[in-house]
């Protein structure tokens, strides 16, 4: 399985040939200035919630690609109503077989509005299941002890975790959320992009590496194996 890392809390993955984009926030991040989205792929595009640092690319690159959205009910019915005819609402606790694995979604505690206002539905993490592997992207959210029921819906590969702190969990709150969901590797996001979430790289690796657990951190754009 591939990743690609487009900044902040955007990334994409191929499983099963389908490829996966989720909270697309590109065009107005200046660290992703050099990230054009008119040559991103989605069959899907997968939103955890509706602020816009995790939304704003996303009805675009749906027109564009014509992909299908999965999101919260309320997100979903949001982008419908913009003419988006591909989309597929969920809720917390559901999930629902693609043709490229199985999307669970989890609780995530944050907040969730709309660009324009409209309220966001309850925001949410998601636990993707398929032949190939299986991760866990949490969302924003804070560190939550509903993160030790994952391993009991899934044996996760990796997971995806925000560490940027301030808006949400930061690192120290991480390193736990890795141990509750049993991972050793995390893939670090929703980092750098404002003042308030600038983070160290190294002394951040290090962190993590002290508790037996490896962070990544991606350069935008960059691809890797996993």
């Amino acid at each position: 399985m591939t990743l690609t890392y487009y900044g902040h809390a955007c990334f994409s993955v191929t499983i099963k040939g389908k490829k996966l984009l989720f909270d697309p926030f590109i065009t107005p991040n200046a660290l992703a200035k050099h990230i054009d989205i008119n040559n991103i792929e989605a069959d899907y595009i997968l939103l955890t919630h509706g602020h816009g640092d995790h939304v704003m690319d996303a009805e675009a690159i749906a027109k564009s690609t014509g992909a299908t959205i999965i999101a919260a009910y309320e997100v979903a019915m949001w982008y419908a109503a913009k003419g988006i005819q591909k989309y597929h609402p969920m809720n917390i606790g559901g999930k629902w077989q693609f043709d490229f694995g199985t999307v669970k979604c989890v609780n995530a505690v944050h907040s969730s509005q709309l660009p324009d206002g409209s309220y966001g539905g309850n925001p949410m993490g998601f636990i993707i299941t398929s032949d190939e592997i299986n991760f866990y992207y949490s969302g924003d959210t804070a560190l939550t002890l509903d993160m030790q029921l994952i391993p009991t819906f899934a044996e996760i590969d990796f997971a995806v975790l925000p560490i940027g702190d301030n808006l949400t969990m930061g690192q120290d709150d991480a390193i736990q959320a890795a141990k509750m969901i049993q991972v050793n590797t995390v893939i670090g996001v929703h980092y750098d992009t404002f003042e308030n979430i600038k983070i160290d790289h190294q002394k951040a690796i290090d962190n993590f590496k002290n508790h037996e657990v490896e962070l990544k951190l991606l350069s935008i754009g960059e691809t890797i194996e996993l």
